[in-house]
């Protein structure tokens, strides 16, 4: 077996063929990779035989990215069984080459010893002082930009990562232990701070523009003409246009009883906030001068609900709430069996078929859009673009699309227990999958699925909207108050 030649053949074919952009896996990774496994072999006391299948292996085992990165294990064996006759090797040599090599697939399987050293020399860097230079590499090769996220991963991976060999637990395990140990005090160490608004001080900013914003709809587009909106909103301009009492007054006194609701359902910081809120609405109404922009009635309805619902949305994200309905459906659902949406919707349904006996049918029509309007726009102005998509894939390459999902997008997953197949051919025939479930912002959606179809074109993939999700790793951009 001509061992160094067929070891130059691919690490020059490495060298001149690989991109750039592999920063790690390269052959500088290939030399270490080959040098680890001779020093652990060596003092594993292997035959020399076996030694030169091990470096044979460790020349080999990655050159399967000169084909596919995905894939790069089964590449580098096709590789092998191609090109390593020529140089001598039998093919129970080149099985035994191929099985260490495929041993090197994450997570690590070895079945015998050499599969086992050439396992641990993959990964020896995890126990060396060059740890964190080798690991930048691999961090600029996966085209990572957040740190945080890196060091994660990086922790994740050290915790489940184990040596099989007797030598690598003794020469790298306590370095690796110490490596896990300097990647969490990276994350543990607050960086410097940016610059930025306290907190309190962004919650009444998004509070006071909400005010103005809500007034502003109100005495511009809906009193002025006798338009009104759901929720409590609408039960105060209903009473206001009934009784003919100002909308200042009203709309304060309405949302009392849904602010003792709110401090207890939600907390008493909740309620003074929401307190301050109503009252600060009030005030705006009572001396803000009433003006008609329009006497469209279409312009009034669309406009003054998409003023409302910015004031609305932004009234929340400054932690309180300028309409309490939201509390009291939150009150209601604890004794019913209806969603919140549900119990909204049952409100306004009566709310506008009051009005409609009261103002008559055009108007109750026109108040209904105006409530659309204002709820589809709140909607926006809490859940910006990172409103949360489920994303279900079924497919038979479900191994290395989990381990993309987690390892570059750096996304959560839950694996549930499935069959594929009952075709109407072949009913009775199927086979085990899993079945992936990942939860993403709708603008990583079609990031997902181009990294999905590039491992898997045939993969079945669909999405659902998520409603009422609470718990788990989301890192929603409404705080919780």
């Amino acid at each position: 077996m001509q061992v160094e030649q067929a070891g130059e053949f691919i690490l020059n074919r490495i060298e001149n063929e690989l991109p750039e952009t592999f920063y790690y896996h390269n052959a500088d990774h290939t030399r270490d990779v080959y040098a680890a496994a001779k020093m652990i072999g060596e003092a594993e006391n292997i035959p020399d035989d076996d030694m030169q299948l091990l470096l044979t292996a460790a020349s080999y085992h990655d050159c399967g990215y000169l084909v596919n990165s995905y894939e790069h294990e089964q590449e580098s064996c096709k590789i092998a069984r191609e090109h390593l006759p020529s140089f001598g090797f039998d093919q129970p040599a080149i099985d035994r080459i191929c099985g260490m090599i495929m041993a090197t697939r994450i997570p690590q399987s070895p079945k015998n010893h050499l599969e086992q050293i050439l396992a641990d020399a993959d990964l020896d860097y995890l126990g060396r002082d060059d740890f964190f230079t080798i690991g930048d590499k691999f961090y600029r090769e996966l085209g990572l930009t957040d740190r945080d996220e890196w060091n994660i991963m990086q922790v994740k991976f050290l915790s489940g990562h184990k040596y099989f060999t007797q030598t690598a637990l003794n020469l790298r395990g306590p370095k690796r232990r110490q490596n896990l140990e300097k990647v969490r005090a990276l994350l543990h160490k607050k960086p410097m701070k940016k610059f930025s608004l306290p907190h309190a001080v962004l919650d009444t900013v998004y509070v006071i523009l909400g005010i103005l914003f809500c007034g502003f709809a109100l005495k511009s587009f809906l009193v002025p003409n006798n338009f009104f909106d759901g929720g409590v909103t609408g039960i105060s301009l209903l009473i206001s246009e009934t009784y003919k009492i100002p909308i200042a007054y009203v709309i304060v006194v309405a949302n009392i009883p849904f602010i003792v609701i709110g401090a207890r359902q939600v907390n008493r910081a909740f309620a003074f906030k929401t307190l301050a809120a109503v009252i600060g609405l009030g005030l705006c109404l009572l001396y803000m001068p009433e003006q008609h922009i329009t006497k469209d009635h279409l312009l009034i309805c669309i406009f003054g609900g998409v003023f409302m619902g910015i004031g609305v949305g932004l009234s929340i994200r400054g932690g309180c709430a300028l309409d309490g309905i939201e509390v009291l459906a939150l009150y209601t659902g604890k004794r019913i069996s209806f969603t919140i949406s549900e119990i909204i919707l049952g409100i306004n349904i009566v709310i506008f078929l009051v009005a409609g006996i009261q103002l008559g049918l055009p108007t109750a029509l026109y108040s209904i859009l105006t409530y659309y309007a204002a709820s589809r726009t709140s909607h926006f102005v809490i859940e910006g673009l990172e409103e949360y998509t489920g994303v279900t894939i079924i497919s038979g390459k479900s191994e290395i699309i989990k381990e993309r999902l987690v390892m570059e997008l750096g996304r959560g997953i839950t694996v549930y227990k499935g069959e594929r197949g009952f075709l109407k051919q072949s009913f009775d025939v199927s086979h085990p999958v899993d079945i992936i479930f990942t939860v993403v912002t709708r603008l990583e959606v079609r990031r997902l699925k181009n990294l999905v179809h590039e491992v898997d074109h045939k993969a079945f993939i669909f999405t659902s909207t998520i409603k009422e999700a609470a718990g788990g790793v989301l890192k929603r951009r409404a705080r919780d108050h």
